[in-house]
């Protein structure tokens, strides 16, 4: 292919670099990829056949410069494979992810670059050298030597194919989930089996039939997670053990699509790796690079919450227990698939709040425009305008021009809401176009959902969990989008994984707060705002239901420790015994309160970069929840706060050591007592 007949093999003509999905076809992809691994082994090449002395310059800014056709195929791409992984773009994934691993490993592992770099860490005391770039030099030389580019040659090529495996492996696993996830979603044939779902719930389920072939049914996809938003309010206790028992099937249930061999090996590569680079397990070697630095650090942490988060599980199950016993004519032990729904009603008693009661009020434009730019325009002073003239890579997707209080132009910021079958599960944000004054490109970032859409003409109404997580991946975006560093490898949310979710999980908190919530709880035929009585006993809840919220949680990062804690030679033989083993450890097995991920279906861990890191939602919400407490005590939402915010966490991306950022703009460390209060953990 040629630059006319392919348009990711020159740089994109349209505003931000934007990539031309109108002329994008998938047998773009693979030439594009295969001559950006080409052009970018020659640039580095060139650095190190320079026959100078390595300089600044000429190593590191050289190296920052690389890639750049590579890099615009990958954003391009991975958006789709993510969002709209139709079976011609899985087979493509398949193809590449091998390749990947290998042009990964050509760089890291490259002696004579490795040797360059490690010129220039040892002589950073004497150079003059700005933060940022005495940062890139350490950051460079740390990620090279832990991916092993000290290894001898013999070690380096078992490496490689260690790598390669893996991601060969990881590209199965994500497309086995998707498969099973969507062979898996649960049929109705009567709407009677779904009482207690609203008119709209029940609309979006006869589309995502009818779209299947299925008219005159319902169908109720799978989230990623082990419950289902449909759970609260499904009255039907069968039509709840269905749905339950689908989501925990996914992946272990034999056949083509069964992840748990899958897995296992996965594991066992991984063990083996970690060995090669000189670490007893993949946990070890993956939190040397985070910020808790050891394994040890986070078990103590889990363990540290476990015990009080499962002491109030237990408590919340004993009145749920009790609510069944009270009120219904044949009353039954309470089981997994009955806890939702039981803790509506629950919290229905105590606080007068019926959360499925309040979609009315969560319209999704309005939440949008009302309420998540809202709080982004209050705080920071940024707009947004609708670019409908702009290419996207799916008909549902919206992108948006992201204007500063100056009016220039910040970046674009594009929202995929609904879900669909050839998108995977969850939610995210992920950067098409990163920003870097080195290359003088803006960012380009995309938000994914898994809304369920409803009949044309109708309104998408939320959940009060979906408005917390168009809020919470929309702090993904901002991260992304404010980012001002001068290096690639520092753009957006390129930080630390445990650091990563901390941005995303301060922006939920104005989901409640009281000016925002004014202005997007709006009911979407009257008008009327939330009433204040709600608002308030909304606001009083937060902690309910917290000990299972909470327990779900770390089971789930407790267990991807576990998994990631073997050493080499060690081997998972059976799945479904190690869960049980490792929940039983650390005292999380109560059979009411389901880990929220299962290892078949545990995607963050095994396709989604999180391995041995899914601890960092709580590690990270430590610094939240005292940022929250900032943010309480100094004026709340001002846009001097924001301002502060922005410039001193948002914007320096990974360009600054983090918890260096943090005390810059905290004033201190942070403190757990604030996090341990939000969760009800301090009684």
């Amino acid at each position: 292919m040629t630059v006319e007949t392919n348009p990711l093999l020159s740089p994109s003509p349209l505003p931000f670099a934007l990539p031309d999905y109108d002329r994008i076809r998938p047998e773009h992809y693979l030439p594009a990829f295969r001559e950006g691994f080409a052009e970018q082994r020659a640039e580095i090449r060139r650095i190190t056949m320079v026959r100078s002395m390595p300089t600044f310059e000429n190593t590191m800014e050289a190296l920052e410069r690389s890639g750049e056709l590579l890099d615009r195929a990958s954003h391009a791409f991975y958006t789709v494979s993510s969002a709209d992984a139709t079976a011609e773009i899985q087979a493509i994934d398949e193809e590449l992810a091998p390749l990947m691993a290998a042009h990964r490993d050509a760089i890291l592992l490259d002696a004579a670059l490795y040797w360059r770099i490690s010129q220039l860490r040892d002589a950073l005391d004497a150079a003059d050298l700005d933060p940022e770039q005495r940062r890139l030099v350490e950051r460079w030389h740390r990620e090279m030597t832990l991916a092993g580019a000290a290894l001898d040659d013999d070690a380096k090529i078992r490496l490689t194919e260690l790598n390669q495996h893996l991601s060969t492996l990881s590209t199965t696993f994500e497309k086995n989930l998707l498969a099973d996830t969507n062979d898996l979603a649960v049929v109705f044939d009567d709407a009677a089996e779904l009482d207690g779902l609203s008119a709209g719930e029940l609309s979006a389920a006869a589309r995502a039939a009818a779209e299947r072939g299925l008219e005159g049914g319902y169908l109720l996809a799978l989230p990623l997670f082990t419950g289902h938003p449909a759970l609260a309010a499904l009255t039907n206790r069968q039509s709840r053990r269905r749905v339950m028992q689908a989501s925990r099937a996914r992946g272990a249930r034999g056949g083509e699509h069964d992840n748990r061999a899958v897995l296992s090996e996965i594991v066992a590569l991984r063990a083996e790796r970690a060995t090669l680079l000189g670490y007893p397990t993949h946990a070890a070697a993956v939190t040397a690079d985070e910020t808790a630095g050891s394994p040890e650090t986070v078990e103590g942490m889990l363990r540290d919450l476990a015990a009080p988060a499962a002491r109030n599980a237990a408590a919340e199950r004993a009145a749920l227990q009790q609510l069944i016993d009270d009120t219904e004519a044949d009353p039954f032990p309470l089981e997994a698939h009955d806890w939702a729904f039981y803790t509506e009603r629950l919290r229905t008693a105590r606080y007068d709040i019926d959360t499925a009661a309040l979609r009315p009020w969560f319209e999704a434009e309005r939440v949008l425009r009302d309420g998540v730019f809202a709080a982004a325009g209050r705080l920071y002073g940024v707009s947004f305008t609708e670019r409908p003239d702009l290419p996207v890579y799916h008909p549902g997707t919206r992108t948006f021009e992201v204007i500063q209080e100056d009016g220039s132009t910040l970046g674009l910021y594009v929202l995929d809401l609904y879900t669909r079958d050839s998108k995977r599960g969850g939610a995210w944000m992920n950067p098409i176009v990163s920003q870097s004054a080195l290359r003088g490109t803006l960012p380009v970032v995309a938000n994914n959902l898994n809304v369920a859409q409803p009949a044309e003409g109708e309104p998408t109404l939320l959940t009060l969990n979906e408005v917390n997580t168009l809020f919470h991946e929309f702090g993904h975006a901002l991260h992304g989008l404010f980012s001002d560093v001068t290096y690639p490898h520092f753009s957006g949310t390129n930080v630390f994984r445990d650091f990563v979710e901390f941005p995303s999980q301060v922006n939920e908190m104005w989901m409640l707060w009281p000016e925002i919530l004014d202005s997007y709880a709006r009911h979407h035929e009257t008008g009327e705002p939330l009433p204040t009585g709600v608002v308030e006993r909304l606001q009083a809840a937060q902690a309910f239901n917290q000990g299972f919220e909470t327990s779900e949680y770390l089971a789930a990062a407790w267990l991807d420790q576990a998994l990631h804690s073997l050493s080499a030679g060690g081997s998972i033989d059976d799945v479904a015994a190690f869960e049980a083993s490792a929940l039983a450890d650390i005292g999380l097995d109560d059979p009411a309160v389901p880990t929220r991920y299962s290892s078949a279906y545990f995607a963050h861990v095994f396709s989604g970069g999180y391995s041995a890191g899914y601890y960092s939602y709580i590690w990270s919400e430590v610094l939240d929840a005292d940022t929250v407490e900032w943010f309480q005590d100094n004026g709340g939402f001002t846009r001097e706060n924001g301002e502060r915010f922005r410039r001193r966490l948002l914007g320096v991306g990974g360009s600054k050591d983090p918890f260096e950022a943090y005390r810059d703009f905290r004033g201190r460390d942070a403190e757990i007592a604030p996090l341990l209060k939000r969760r009800g953990l301090d009684r």
